[in-house]
């Protein structure tokens, strides 16, 4: 099994074969996974003190917040996914 890295923004990297979502934060429900996750210590902030854009949900209950768009994300994810060889 390979694994696939994705850039989120200034250099942080989350591994692509653990990514369940990639979200918006605005609605009240992903308001809330990251509120849990901040109380469980399992917020991973990569955000560099600017706005949260993307919220990233592994599959180990892990929620990293990004400053880059959702779509910027998913389209590293695609991009990876499609230079992956089998």
């Amino acid at each position: 099994m390979d694994i696939k890295l994705i850039n989120i923004g200034f250099g942080n990297i989350v591994s692509a074969n653990r990514v369940v979502a990639i979200v918006s934060p605005e609605s009240a429900p992903i308001k809330r996974i990251i509120s849990d996750a901040r109380e469980h210590g399992k917020l991973v902030d990569a955000t560099y003190g600017r706005r949260t854009r993307a919220v990233i949900v592994t599959d180990s209950s892990h929620v990293v917040l990004s400053a880059i768009q959702p779509e910027t994300v998913a389209n590293r994810f695609v991009i990876s996914k499609e230079g992956a060889t089998d």
